[in-house]
C-alpha cells in the first residue's frame, strides 16, 4: 500500500472519469489524515473537491515522470490500473509502439495500419537476442521461446488470445514466420513453405469479416512446429476448436460468411469454375444477409489464386481442388432451395422438381435430387418396431436444410484439416521437440450470448486459471532463486466458476441429461439449473435475471455475462437426420464419399451427431459440448507440459481506426485477458527489483561513506534502513533489492528532496558569491567614474575660455574677408557687363552679312532644283498617260476573251488546260513578283539617290560658310522678294532636311534593332548550345549511373546466386555423406555414383589421393597416350556399348575435326606419305574425302540453280522460238548430261574410298588413333622457365601442395607459390602438345583448390591463402589464353582451350571471398553489440551504468556478463585486424581489402544501428558518447591502415549520425532544425524512432517531448519521399565485388624458392 506522506502537495493522482475512465489530477494541498476532501486541480484548470472517507479511499497515486512510457508494466511503481491504462495510452499515441510487456505478457494493442517492423531485417535483429535487451515485439517472445527450447530441450507454447479484430490471427502468422526463418535457417525449405502455406487456406474457410474485425477468426487453433536436433523445422500439426458453423446460413448485418464463399463467387467467370453454375454473392442467401458483399481493400479472386496455390504446396491436386470448391459450391445452392408449405394447416412441405438450385446442388454433389428432395421434407420415425415417414412443416424442413448444410461445411472443414496435417506431417523421423501456437477466442461479452459465447467464456476460464498458476510460480521461483524469506501470495482463483461449468451436475452434464431426454427443452435445462444452484445448493458464480426465465447470468473472472438458453439444446445436439446422410454417403463424387463415409467408421462425429430413427444408436454420439470438453482438456494437458509464452491482442478501437484509443473498451480487455490479474499478483510481492549496481547508479545521492560500485551491496544494505523505516517493505536478495509497491516513488521523492536540499545550499553559496562580486565591481567602477567626472569637467572649462578667445580672432577676421570680396565681385561684374555687350554688337552685325550671302546661295540652288521637279512631274504624267491608253487596250482585250471564253469551245479547252492556266497564274505570280522586286529596287535607288543630294547639299553649305569665314564679299542689296523667296526656299529645303534627317533615324533605328536582334538570337543560340550541351552531359552521366548500377546489381544477383549454389552444394554433400553412411551402416557397400565423375586425375595404381574403386581407365586395354580420363569415364557412363569402342578414336580426332572446320578443309589432297604409313594415308584420304565433299555441294548447288535456268528456257524456246534457239537448247542439255555422268562416277569413287576408311579402323584401330592423335596436335612451342611433372606424379604434385599442406606451412610460403608451380606444369604440359592432358590436370587442380577451400571453412588465413591462390591461377590462365595473347607478340598463348575453366575460377574465387568474410562476419556476429554498444570504454562516464526506467527483468532470464567477460572494441578491432593481416600477408591489391571491409562495417553498422533502434536503453545522452567514442576508435584504426578510400569509413555514416543525434539539443526549433541538417544519412523513421526512444539518465537531461518529435517529422516530410519506409538497415546486404585487374608477373623455374617441406623435388626445371 502507498505511503501516506506521498500525498504531498503537487502530487500527481488518478481519479475516475466517466469518459477517459480515469483522468489525472494535481494536488493543491498536502493530506492530513482525518480529511474527508482532497482539494485537486485537473488539466484543464478546473479545480474539484475528491470525497476521502478512510485512508483506503484515497485515489491512487501517479508514476514518477521517469517511468512513464516503460515497456513493462510491472516495472512501474504504482501498479494499479489507472497508471497501465496510462503507459498503454502513451507508449501507443506518442511513441507509436504497440508491444508492451507486462511481466511474462506481451501486450499487442492492434494499430490498424501497416508498420514496417516485421521485415526479415527486424527478424535479423530480434534472432539471438535477450528478451531483456530489445524492445517489446512478438519476434521477441518467438525468440525466446525458441532459445528456450534449445537450450532447454523442453517444448514450449505460445498463447495468444483476444477478442475479435484485436490481431490474433496476424500474430500467430508473424510468430510462425519467425520460426520458419529462423528454424529454416533463413531459406524456406520444403516444410517450411508448407507450414507458411496453411495460413491462407484456414484463413479462406475459417476466417469472416464480422462487425468488429474484417479477417475474424471463427475457431480456435493450435498449431505444433516440430523441430529437429538442429533446430529446423521437420514438421507440424494442427488442432482446431469450435468452428462456428452457425455462420454458414446465417450472418448479422454487416457481416459476412466464410472468405472462400465470395472467393468462389468472384471467380466465377474463370474457365474451370464455369461448371459450379455460380452467380454473385448478392444472389445466394448463404451470402446476402449480412449486406456486405465486399471488404474495402480486398481482392477476392486474388485470395482464392493464393488459396489454390498454397493446396498446391501442401499436395492437393487440382482435381481435388475442383472437387473442394465444388462441395462448398453445392452448399450455396442448397441455400436457395426454395421450400414450400402444403397441407391444410401448413403442417406439409414440399421442394419443386424442378428447382434449378436443387438441381446444381444434386449434380455438384453427385446425388439424386428427387431423393433429396423428400428427404429434406420428410422424416423417418420408429414407433412399435415399425418404421414411419412422418412430413416435416415448412419451417421444420428448413431448419434440416440448414443442418444439413452446416454439417456439410463441418466435415469439409475438418477434412482440410486432417489434410493440412498429413500435408505437414515430418518425414524426416520424430520431432525433438516441438513450439505450439495457440490462436484462440478472448473473452466474449455481446447483447445478446449464446451457446458459443458460453463455450468461449469456458475456454477462457480454463486459461485464464493455467496463466494465474504459472504466473504465481515464476513469481516464487523468482524468490527463491534471490534467497528470500517470502509468504504465500494469495491469488484468486477461479476453479469454482470452472466447477459450476464442467463439475458433477453442472451446467455441461445437465446440459447433455436434457439433450438425452425425447422431449427436452431449453426452457427445461434453465429450470435446472435455477434448482440445482440457486434453491438447493447456492452457487456464488450464478445468478437468474430478474425480468427473464429463460436466461441465467455466469460470475465470469473478467465479468458477468448473461446468457439466453434459446438455441442451447439444437447447437449441443448438432442433429443431421440420418437419411440425408446415406444419400451424401451414395454420392458418385469421391471426395463427398469419403467425407461422410468416415461417419460409419468412427464412434463419435467430430462435429456433430446424426440422428436417425432407431433410438438405441442415439445415447452413443457425443455432443458439442462433450467433445470440446474433451478436447479442451488435451490442449490444457499440452499446455501445462510446455512451458507458456503469452500473448494479449487487444483492440483499441471499434472503429478501425489507425492509431485511435478508447479507453473504454481497453479497460474491459485489459480485465478480461488478465492483464490487470497478472500485475495484482505482481503487486501483492515485490514488484520493483534493482539490481544493487542500478541502485547505486540512481540513489548513490541518499548513501554515505565511501562510494563505490564494488561497495553497492553493502552500502544498499546500510542505508535502505535509514531511508524506509517499514522493513517489510524492502527486502534484499542475493542479486538485487526487492521494492514493495510504492517504494520507488518514495525514494524518487526522498532523492528529490536531497537534491532540492544541496541546491538550496549550492545557490546560496553562489549567490553570497556573487553579490560579493558585484559590491566590488560597484565599487571600483564608482571611484573610477568620479575621477573621469572631475577631469572631464576641468578640461572642458579650459576649452570654453580657448574657444571665446578664437572667436573673437575669427569675428573681426571674416568681416574684413566679407567686405573685400563684395567689392572685388563688383568690379568684376561690371567687367563682364561690358564685354558681352560689345561682342554681342559685333556677332549680330555678322550674322546678318553672313545669312545674305547664304540667301543668294540658296535662291540658286531651290530654282535648280525646281526646275528639276517640275521635269519630273512632267514626265510622270506622260507615263500615266501611256498607261492610261495601255489599260484601255487590255480592257479591250480583256472584253473579247470574256467573249471568247463563253463559248463551248472556249470551256472545253478551258477543262482541258487546266494545267496551263495554273502555269500562267503561276507566271503571272512571277512576274508579279519581280516587278515588285523592280520597284523596290527602284525605290531604293530613289532613296539613294536623294540622300546623295542631301549629302551634296550638305557639302555645299559647308564649303559656303567656310568662304564666308574666309573672304567676306560685300553683296549687293536685294529686294524683299528676293528673300521671301529665299526664305521659302530655305524652310522647303529645311523641311526636306527634317524629313531625310528623319528616315535615317528611322534606317539607324531599325538597323539598331535589327543588330540587337541579331546579338539577342546570337546569345539565344549559344544559351542553347551551351544548355543541349549540359543536358547531353547530364543524361550520359545519368546513364552511366544507371548502367553502373545494373552492372553492380546484376553483379550482387549473380555473386548472390553463387551464394546460394554453394549452400546448396553443401547441403547435397551433407545429404550424400549421410546417405552413404546410412548405407555403410546397414551393410550395403556401394560406390557413390558421382564418385565416378570426380575432375580429379586417377592413376592407374591406387594412390592416397584418390581411394576410389578402379575407373575404366585403370581397367582399358588402351596405352596412356588416349585421352584424359575425365572424357573417358564421361564416355563410358554416357556412351551406348556399341559406341564405347570407337569412344576413344572419337575423342582423339576431335582435334583434327576442329581443324579441318576452322580451316574449311582447304588441305592438299597430294600430302606426301611418311614411310607408306596407313596412318598417314587414312589422314589424307578423310581430308580428301570432305574436301571432295564440300565441292560436290556446291557443284550439286550450282546444277540446281543452272537446271533452274534451262527449265526457263526449255519454256521460252517451246512457247515460240527459232530452230537456232531450239538447238542450242538441246547442246546444253547434252552438256549437263554428261557433267551429270562425271559427277556420277566421282560419287562412287567417294564411297569405295568410305569402305576403306572402315576397314582400316577394323583392323588398325590403336595405330591409326595414336598416330592421328599424333598428326591432328599443332606444333609444340619451346617456351624457357617451366617445370615438367610426370603423369604419373600429378595426384602426388596436386596432395603435396594443396589436399595435404599443412597451416605454418602454407603460411610461410611466398604468396602464390602453389599456383606459380601449379601453372608452370601446366605450361609445360601444354607446351608438349598434350592438350587434354593439360586441360585434365588445370581441372583437377581447380578441384582440388576448391575441396581445400571447403576443408578450411573456419580459418580465415588459410581461406585468404586460398583465394589468393585461386585468383592467381585464374590471372595466370586469362593473362596467357589465345584471346588475350593476341596484344602481345612477346607472349606465348596456351594451346589448350580453358576457357570454361577459367570461368570456374572466377565463380570459385567469388566464393572464397564471400567464405572469407563469413568467417570473420561469423566472428563478429556474437561481439558487436556488446562491444560497439555495451562496452564502457570512456572512464567516469556519468549516468553509462544508470538504469533506464528499470529495464524488464524475467524469472529465468540469463544472467548477464559482468564487465570483465563483456567483450570490448579491442575484441572487434582484433577480429578485423586478423583479416588484414591475413589479406596483406598474401599480398592483396588495396582495392580488394577496401571492399572487404567496406562490407564489414556495412554490417557492423546496421548490426548496432538496428539494436539502437530496438533497445531503449540504447537512446540516452551517455550511450551516445560511449557508441562515438568506440566508432572513432574504428574509424582511426581504418584510416591507419589507410582504408578509408574504399568507402569503409563512410558506410559508418549512420551510426555517427545517430549516435550525434542521441547528443544533440532536443527542444527549440533550431535544434530541430540542426538535426535534420546533421542527419542526412538517416531515414525519418529511423529519426523518430531514436527522438522516441530516447530516456534521459541523469537530472540534467530532460525527455523528448510529444511536439520536438512532431516538428522533426514536418522538417522530414518532404524527405521521406526520397528515402525508403523500411526502419531498419538491411544487415544481409552485399556489395558485389569486383576483382582489380592485375596483370601477373612473368614467371620462370629459376625465380622460384620452393622449400623442402613441400616434397615436390620430383619435379624437374626445364
Amino acid at each position: 500500500m502507498a505511503t501516506l506522506e506521498l500525498y504531498s502537495k503537487g502530487a500527481s493522482v488518478w481519479i475516475p472519469d466517466p469518459d477517459a475512465v480515469w483522468v489525472s489530477a494535481q494536488l493543491l494541498n498536502d493530506y492530513k489524515p482525518g480529511e474527508k476532501q482532497l482539494s485537486l486541480q485537473l488539466p484543464n484548470g478546473n479545480e474539484v473537491q475528491y470525497p476521502v472517507s478512510s485512508p483506503s479511499d484515497l485515489p491512487p497515486l501517479g508514476n514518477p515522470d521517469i517511468l512513464e512510457g516503460e515497456n513493462d508494466l510491472t516495472a512501474l511503481s504504482f501498479l494499479h490500473e489507472p497508471a497501465v491504462l496510462h503507459n498503454l495510452r502513451v507508449r501507443f499515441l506518442d511513441y507509436n509502439s504497440i508491444y508492451t510487456y507486462c511481466g511474462i505478457v506481451l501486450v499487442a494493442i492492434n494499430p490498424y495500419d501497416h508498420l514496417p517492423i516485421y521485415g526479415e531485417e527486424v527478424i535479423d535483429a530480434y534472432s539471438g537476442q535477450d528478451m531483456t535487451d530489445m524492445e517489446p515485439h512478438i519476434f521477441s517472445v518467438a525468440e525466446d521461446a525458441y532459445r528456450t527450447m534449445t537450450r532447454e530441450e523442453k517444448n514450449q507454447s505460445i498463447i495468444i488470445s483476444g477478442e475479435s479484430g484485436s490481431g490474433k490471427t496476424v500474430s500467430a502468422k508473424f510468430t510462425m514466420r519467425y520460426f520458419a526463418v529462423v528454424g529454416g535457417a533463413s531459406q524456406q525449405t520444403s516444410v517450411e513453405e508448407r507450414v507458411l502455406a496453411s495460413n491462407p487456406i484456414m484463413e479462406s474457410i475459417g476466417n469472416a469479416k464480422t462487425t468488429r474485425n474484417d479477417n475474424s477468426s471463427r475457431f480456435g487453433k493450435y498449431i505444433e512446429i516440430g523441430f529437429g536436433k538442429n533446430g529446423d523445422i521437420i514438421g507440424a500439426n494442427m488442432r482446431t476448436y469450435l468452428l462456428e458453423k452457425s455462420r454458414v446460413v446465417f450472418q448479422a448485418s454487416a457481416e459476412r460468411n466464410y472468405h472462400i464463399f465470395y472467393q468462389l463467387c468472384a471467380s466465377r467467370d474463370l474457365p474451370e469454375m464455369r461448371s459450379l453454375k455460380l452467380d454473385g454473392p448478392e444472389s445466394f442467401r448463404y451470402t446476402n444477409q449480412g449486406g456486405d458483399m465486399q471488404i474495402p481493400g480486398t481482392d477476392d479472386v486474388a485470395d482464392l489464386e493464393r488459396t489454390r496455390n498454397a493446396f498446391t504446396i501442401l499436395g492437393v491436386k487440382a482435381d481435388q481442388q475442383l472437387e473442394l470448391f465444388r462441395i462448398i459450391s453445392a452448399i450455396l445452392h442448397l441455400g436457395n432451395v426454395n421450400i414450400q408449405a402444403s397441407g391444410r394447416s401448413s403442417d406439409k412441405s414440399y421442394i419443386d422438381a424442378e428447382d434449378i438450385s436443387l438441381t446444381n446442388f444434386s449434380k455438384l454433389l453427385g446425388v439424386e435430387g428427387s431423393q433429396m428432395a423428400h428427404w429434406l421434407c420428410h422424416r423417418r420415425l420408429t414407433v412399435g418396431g415399425e418404421m414411419l415417414v412422418k412430413p416435416m412443416t415448412g419451417q421444420q424442413a428448413v431448419e434440416a436444410r440448414d443442418a444439413l448444410a452446416k454439417h456439410i461445411y463441418g466435415q469439409l472443414f475438418t477434412w482440410t484439416v486432417e489434410r493440412l496435417n498429413s500435408a505437414l506431417r515430418s518425414q524426416r523421423g520424430q520431432a525433438k521437440s516441438f513450439i505450439g501456437v495457440l490462436d484462440i477466442y478472448g473473452f466474449e461479452t455481446f447483447e445478446r450470448n449464446s451457446f458459443e459465447q458460453f463455450c468461449i467464456n469456458y475456454a477462457n476460464e480454463k486459461l485464464q486459471q493455467q496463466f494465474n498458476r504459472h504466473v504465481f510460480h515464476l513469481e516464487q521461483e523468482e524468490y527463491i532463486r534471490e534467497e528470500l524469506a517470502w509468504s504465500r501470495i494469495e491469488f484468486s482463483d477461479n476453479q469454482q466458476c470452472i466447477n459450476l461449468i464442467e463439475g458433477q451436475l453442472g451446467m455441461f452434464d445437465l446440459l447433455d441429461e436434457e439433450c438425452r431426454m425425447p422431449k427436452g427443452s431449453d426452457e427445461n435445462w434453465v429450470r435446472k439449473l435455477y434448482d440445482q444452484h440457486l434453491t438447493s445448493v447456492p452457487h456464488p458464480h450464478f445468478r437468474k435475471p430478474r425480468m427473464s426465465t429463460s436466461a441465467f447470468i455466469v460470475l465470469h473472472f473478467a465479468d458477468t455475462v448473461q446468457y439466453e438458453s434459446e438455441g442451447f439444446l439444437d447447437k449441443n445436439r448438432d442433429t443431421v437426420f440420418e437419411e440425408l446422410i446415406n444419400i451424401l454417403k451414395a454420392s458418385q463424387s469421391e471426395l463427398v464419399a469419403e467425407l461422410f463415409q468416415q461417419l460409419g467408421n468412427t464412434p463419435s462425429v467430430a462435429n456433430g451427431s446424426v440422428r436417425s430413427g432407431k433410438r438405441t444408436t442415439r445415447e452413443h454420439k457425443l455432443t458439442v459440448g462433450c467433445q470440446f470438453r474433451q478436447s479442451l482438456q488435451m490442449l490444457m494437458d499440452t499446455l501445462n507440459s510446455t512451458t507458456p509464452h503469452y500473448v494479449r491482442c487487444i483492440k483499441p478501437n471499434d472503429l478501425k481506426e489507425p492509431f485511435m484509443f478508447d479507453p473504454k473498451r481497453t479497460v474491459q480487455q485489459l480485465r478480461a485477458c488478465g492483464v490487470l490479474e497478472t500485475i495484482r499478483i505482481s503487486a501483492a510481492g515485490y514488484p520493483s527489483r534493482w539490481t544493487y549496481e542500478e541502485f547505486f547508479s540512481r540513489y548513490h545521492v541518499l548513501l554515505h561513506g565511501t562510494q563505490r560500485v564494488d561497495q553497492a551491496p553493502a552500502l544498499c544494505r546500510k542505508a535502505l534502513p535509514h531511508l524506509i523505516t517499514d522493513p517489510d517493505q524492502y527486502c534484499f536478495g542475493k542479486t538485487k533489492v526487492f521494492f514493495r509497491a510504492g517504494q520507488v516513488a518514495l525514494l524518487e521523492k526522498l532523492r528529490a528532496e536531497r537534491l532540492h536540499v544541496a541546491a538550496v545550499i549550492v545557490q546560496s553559496r553562489i549567490r553570497g558569491w556573487l553579490a560579493r562580486i558585484r559590491y566590488t565591481k560597484v565599487l571600483w567602477a564608482t571611484v573610477t567614474l568620479q575621477r573621469y567626472s572631475r577631469g572631464t569637467l576641468a578640461r572642458r572649462l579650459a576649452l570654453t575660455l580657448r574657444y571665446t578667445k578664437a572667436a573673437l580672432v575669427i569675428q573681426k577676421t571674416f568681416r574684413m574677408a566679407i567686405v573685400r570680396q563684395l567689392f572685388l565681385m563688383i568690379r568684376q561684374a561690371t567687367i563682364i557687363i561690358q564685354a558681352f555687350t560689345r561682342g554681342t554688337i559685333v556677332r549680330r552685325r555678322y550674322r546678318e552679312l553672313l545669312s545674305e550671302k547664304a540667301a543668294v546661295l540658296l535662291q540658286a540652288r531651290v530654282r535648280g532644283w525646281l526646275a528639276r521637279q517640275a521635269y519630273r512631274r512632267l514626265r510622270a504624267a506622260v507615263v500615266f498617260m501611256q498607261c492610261c491608253v495601255r489599260r484601255k487596250a487590255a480592257r479591250r482585250e480583256l472584253l473579247q476573251l470574256k467573249t471568247e471564253a463563253r463559248s463551248v469551245e472556249r470551256y472545253r479547252e478551258l477543262n482541258k488546260g487546266m494545267e496551263v492556266k495554273l502555269m500562267q497564274l503561276q507566271l503571272r505570280a512571277d512576274q508579279e513578283a519581280r516587278e515588285s522586286a523592280a520597284l523596290k529596287e527602284t525605290l531604293n535607288a530613289e532613296r539613294e539617290m536623294k540622300s546623295a543630294e542631301v549629302e551634296a547639299l550638305r557639302v555645299t553649305i559647308q564649303k559656303l560658310e567656310r568662304q564666308k569665314q574666309e573672304k567676306p564679299q560685300p553683296h549687293p542689296a536685294i529686294s524683299e522678294k528676293e528673300v521671301e523667296e529665299r526664305r521659302r526656299a530655305e524652310e522647303k529645303a529645311a523641311q526636306e532636311i527634317l524629313q531625310l534627317t528623319q528616315e535615317l533615324q528611322v534606317l539607324q533605328k531599325e538597323k539598331d534593332s535589327l543588330y540587337k536582334e541579331k546579338e539577342d538570337l546570337s546569345a539565344l543560340l549559344l544559351e542553347k548550345e551551351k544548355m543541349l550541351e549540359e543536358s547531353v552531359n547530364q543524361a550520359v552521366s545519368r546513364e552511366i549511373a544507371d548502367l553502373q548500377a545494373e552492372l553492380d546489381e546484376e553483379r550482387r544477383k549473380y555473386q548472390g546466386l553463387l551464394r546460394e549454389f554453394t549452400r546448396l552444394e553443401q547441403r547435397y554433400d551433407n545429404l550424400r555423406e549421410m546417405s552413404l553412411l546410412t548405407e555403410r551402416n546397414k551393410g550395403h557397400k556401394r560406390t557413390d555414383s558421382s564418385q565416378s565423375l570426380s575432375f580429379e586425375p586417377i592413376s592407374p595404381s591406387p594412390t592416397p589421393l584418390s581411394p576410389q574403386s578402379p575407373t575404366p581407365q585403370s581397367l582399358s586395354p588402351f596405352p596412356s597416350s588416349f585421352p584424359s580420363p575425365e572424357l573417358v569415364r564421361r564416355v563410358s557412363v554416357t556412351s551406348p556399348p556399341l559406341e564405347r569402342g570407337f569412344s576413344s578414336w572419337s575423342l582423339e580426332s576431335s582435334s583434327m575435326e576442329h581443324l579441318m572446320e576452322k580451316m574449311d578443309v582447304v588441305k592438299d589432297p597430294a600430302v606426301k606419305l611418311k614411310g607408306e604409313d596407313l596412318a598417314h594415308a587414312y589422314d589424307a584420304v578423310r581430308v580428301a574425302n570432305k574436301f571432295l565433299e564440300n565441292q560436290l555441294r556446291s557443284q550439286r548447288s550450282q546444277w540446281e540453280e543452272e537446271m533452274e535456268a534451262l527449265r526457263c528456257q526449255l519454256s521460252q524456246a517451246i512457247s515460240g522460238s527459232s530452230p537456232a534457239a531450239q538447238g542450242q537448247v538441246w547442246e546444253l542439255l547434252e552438256a549437263r548430261e554428261h557433267e551429270c555422268v562425271k559427277l556420277r562416277r566421282e560419287l562412287k569413287e567417294l564411297r569405295s574410298t568410305v569402305s576403306l576408311k572402315r576397314l582400316l579402323t577394323q583392323v588398325f584401330p590403336s595405330t591409326l588413333t595414336r598416330e592421328d592423335s599424333f598428326t591432328s596436335l599443332p606444333k609444340p612451342t619451346a617456351v624457357p622457365g617451366l617445370m615438367e611433372c610426370k603423369k604419373r606424379d600429378e595426384p602426388k604434385l596436386l596432395k603435396n601442395l594443396i589436399t595435404d599442406i599443412r597451416a605454418d606451412s602454407a603460411l610461410s610460403l611466398p604468396p602464390g607459390l602453389p599456383t606459380n608451380v601449379l601453372f608452370l606444369c601446366i605450361r609445360h604440359i601444354d607446351c608438349s602438345g598434350d592438350q587434354a592432358r593439360a586441360r585434365s590436370f588445370c581441372s583437377a587442380t581447380v578441384t582440388t583448390m576448391k575441396t581445400a577451400l571447403k576443408k578450411h571453412v573456419h580459418d580465415v588465413n588459410m581461406t585468404a591463402l586460398w583465394l589468393k591462390n585461386i585468383r592467381l591461377l585464374h590471372d595466370l590462365l586469362l593473362h596467357h589464353s589465345p584471346k588475350q595473347s593476341f596484344d602481345s607478340d612477346d607472349l606465348v598463348p596456351l594451346m589448350a582451350d580453358l576457357s570454361d575453366l577459367i570461368r570456374n575460377l572466377s565463380d570459385l574465387s567469388i566464393q572464397a571471398y564471400q567464405q572469407l568474410l563469413r568467417i570473420t562476419g561469423t566472428q563478429l556476429h556474437t561481439i558487436i553489440i556488446p562491444a560497439l554498444m555495451e562496452s564502457e570504454t570512456i572512464p567516469s562516464l556519468p549516468g553509462s551504468g544508470a538504469k533506464l526506467g528499470m529495464s524488464r527483468k524475467r524469472a529465468g532470464s540469463e544472467p548477464r556478463p559482468t564487465a570483465a567477460d563483456t567483450p570490448t572494441m579491442m575484441a572487434v578491432l582484433r577480429e578485423l585486424g586478423a583479416l588484414h593481416m591475413a589479406m596483406t600477408h598474401q599480398a592483396f591489391h588495396a582495392t580488394l581489402l577496401e571492399q572487404a571491409f567496406r562490407q564489414l562495417t556495412h554490417y557492423i553498422c546496421a548490426a548496432s544501428l538496428n539494436s539502437m533502434l530496438l533497445r531503449k536503453d540504447m537512446c540516452c545522452l551517455s550511450r551516445g558518447l560511449q557508441i562515438r567514442y568506440n566508432v572513432t576508435l574504428l574509424e582511426d584504426w581504418l584510416r591507419g591502415r589507410g582504408l578509408q578510400a574504399g568507402g569503409a569509413v563512410a558506410a559508418l555514416e549512420p551510426l555517427i549520425q545517430a549516435a550525434q543525434l542521441l547528443q544533440m539539443g532536443k527542444k527549440t526549433a533550431d535544434n530541430a532544425q540542426a538535426i535534420v541538417q546533421t542527419c542526412a544519412a538517416l531515414s525519418s523513421q529511423q529519426i523518430v524512432k531514436i527522438l522516441t526512444l530516447y530516456t534521459p539518465h541523469c537530472d540534467l537531461d530532460e525527455k523528448v517531448t510529444i511536439n520536438f518529435i512532431r516538428t522533426i517529422q514536418g522538417l522530414l516530410k518532404g524527405q521521406s519521399d526520397s528515402q525508403p519506409r523500411q526502419l531498419l538497415m538491411d544487415v544481409r546486404r552485399e556489395f558485389p565485388v569486383i576483382f582489380p585487374h592485375v596483370p601477373p608477373p612473368v614467371l620462370s623455374a629459376e625465380q622460384l624458392v620452393i622449400p623442402e617441406s613441400l616434397k615436390i623435388s620430383f619435379l624437374r626445371r626445364v
